[in-house]
């Protein structure tokens, strides 16, 4: 899926980055630990942690995409910062449950631990 067409997706909005940008994992957690230990370059990180923690693990594991949920007024730090990374960012008022569900029935897959 596109940036554009998750965007759609989940009736959100993309605060910074391509469109364009072609992503077929994602994982959902608000845990940095968790996606230091579990995600993948190149997955979406799905996370309702408003901080500039999330753009920066982001960065450390090499996920191009970080989606905001909960809330779409996302602090102008954080996407400086994404800017300042190269890593897009969406937002949604969306719960992270209806989130993850409604991209999992369009086909965006889990990522796959062990």
């Amino acid at each position: 899926m596109t940036l554009e067409e998750i965007a759609s997706t989940i009736e959100g909005v993309i605060l910074t980055g391509n469109g364009t940008l072609e992503i077929e994992k994602a994982i959902a957690t608000d845990l940095m630990s968790d996606v230091l230990a579990f995600a993948e370059p190149g997955v979406l990180l799905i996370t309702g942690l408003h901080s500039p923690q999330a753009v920066r693990t982001a960065m450390v594991v090499g996920i191009p995409a970080v989606l905001f949920v909960r809330k779409k007024d996302i602090p102008e730090n954080i996407v400086n910062l994404a800017k300042e990374c190269n890593i897009a960012v969406l937002a949604t008022n969306l719960s992270m449950f209806e989130t993850c569900g409604r991209l999992f029935l369009k086909g965006l897959k889990p990522i796959r631990r062990g």
